[in-house]
């Protein structure tokens, strides 16, 4: 298997070089990186130049006349990629010398699998490992990885599929380019929706690469201070099977369904996607679920808020 990168760039340099070196030194070496950098204003052209000076055959740069933001300039960047497999790289991260190597392996081992996300490291600006929190590709560990719905995770509670770790077959591009433009979905979100509702989604519990924290993140939100009070929110709200025990989560549960519901609808009135009509089903299921758990569990405050809701 070939591997592509789609690398995308914006103002990015004070990290991208460790970043570009983590990519070129892997045991597994790759075969094309693909640069779609989205009108920076500071020196990230002139490094990503004398690297393709420095590899002619490997560097391929394409500079936006205008600015397409994230989930765009992923979305050209991946359909750029030729290979078989496209690891998928944001700017000021590293990546682990056996990324490649790891992730090729587990493809060449389960043909069935379209997409691949890992865990990893978070990291500080200076590069220090920051072992005092949680993050969201720990959450497969918490819940002692039984037998998880990957589709109903990402779908209903939340993402833990980060672009940084993600790696996905050529061959599935065509069914997710293009990527929808719903409010507050990401281009790894929905990558790894549209792959786990068919059952091709896989996520590997090796720390594959190190997550820079730093103050010019576009999206953060994936750390949490670990403690044993934190570990239970985020046990509860992941965990489809532990019991809800208060008025207040079944609303904030009912109440994210619904946004996610309307936002959906909100797309779905202008443009036709299949994926999305099956998204919306679920989430419509999901929220009839806690409704009945409200008025199980708490009777005389379910009769208040559905009259306050509708």
């Amino acid at each position: 298997m070939k591997i592509s990168v789609a690398l995308c760039t914006y103002n990015g340099e004070r990290f991208l070089n460790a970043q570009i070196d983590s990519i070129l030194d892997q045991h597994l070496p790759v075969d094309e990186i693909i640069v779609c950098d989205d009108g920076s204003a500071d020196g990230t052209l002139d490094i990503l130049n004398s690297y393709q000076q420095k590899y002619p055959d490997i560097f391929r740069i394409h500079s936006n006349p205008n600015n397409l933001k994230s989930v765009k300039n992923f979305e050209k960047a991946i359909a750029l990629c030729s290979n078989d497999i496209i690891f998928l790289s944001d700017q000021d991260d590293i990546w682990e010398k056996n990324k490649t190597e790891t992730c090729i392996n587990y493809f060449h081992a389960h043909p069935s699998i379209m997409v691949i996300c890992s865990n990893g490291y978070l990291i500080d600006e200076k590069g220090t490992v920051q072992e005092q929190y949680y993050t969201l590709w720990d959450i497969p560990a918490l819940l002692d990885n039984k037998n998880i719905d990957y589709y109903h995770m990402l779908a209903t509670v939340g993402n833990i599929a980060t672009g940084a770790s993600m790696a996905v077959r050529k061959s599935f591009v065509r069914e997710i380019i293009p990527f929808p433009q719903i409010e507050n979905l990401h281009h790894d979100e929905w990558i790894a929706i549209a792959a786990a509702e068919q059952q091709n989604f896989a996520f590997l519990s090796e720390k594959l690469f190190r997550y820079r924290l730093h103050a010019d993140q576009q999206v953060g939100g994936v750390c949490f201070p670990k403690n044993t009070s934190e570990r239970e929110k985020l046990h509860h709200k992941f965990d489809p099977d532990y019991p809800v025990r208060s008025f207040r989560e079944l609303k904030v549960t009912i109440r994210t369904l619904n946004d996610k519901q309307k936002r959906l609808e909100d797309f779905l009135k202008t443009q036709n996607n299949q994926i999305v009509k099956r998204w919306l089903k679920l989430i419509e299921s999901e929220k009839a679920v806690f409704f009945k758990k409200m008025e199980k569990q708490h009777p005389l405050y379910s009769l208040f808020f559905k009259y306050v809701y509708r």
